[in-house]
């Protein structure tokens, strides 16, 4: 059974930081791309940022570029999102979700093949 769990998430004030982790099993870690969106309240969910977990390829939404840090413990089957310098505006839930490597569109969730439940990040101003 395909599982991406998605944890780490909190209250926090803005400035602040916190991690959040995606655990993955069920399926060839290293043959997919992990992706982080985010979906705040009213908003339509967005792709935040992604790794190649065969290349280690990463890139980022403009949003959050110099803020954020992603990573991966293959090993673990782990893949963090290392969140720094946070914003009120940066309050929303973070999904991880996985896709196959190839053709694919890391920033299309359409492209996604497996979703995690979500993990709620709210940064108090």
């Amino acid at each position: 059974e395909v599982q991406l769990q998605a944890s780490g998430g909190g209250l926090v004030q803005a400035g602040g930081s916190l991690r959040l982790s995606c655990q993955a099993s069920g399926f060839a870690f290293d043959d997919y791309a992990i992706g982080w969106f985010r979906q705040a309240p009213g908003k339509e969910r967005e792709g935040v940022s992604y790794i190649s977990l065969s290349d280690g390829d990463t890139d980022y939404a403009d949003s959050v570029k110099g803020r954020f840090t992603i990573s991966s413990d293959n090993a673990k089957n782990t893949v963090y999102l290392q969140m720094s310098s946070l914003k009120p505006e940066d309050t929303a839930v973070y999904y991880c979700a996985a896709a196959v490597e190839g053709d694919y569109n890391p920033w299309n969730e359409g492209d996604m093949d497996y979703w995690g439940k979500g993990t709620q990040v709210t940064v108090s101003s």
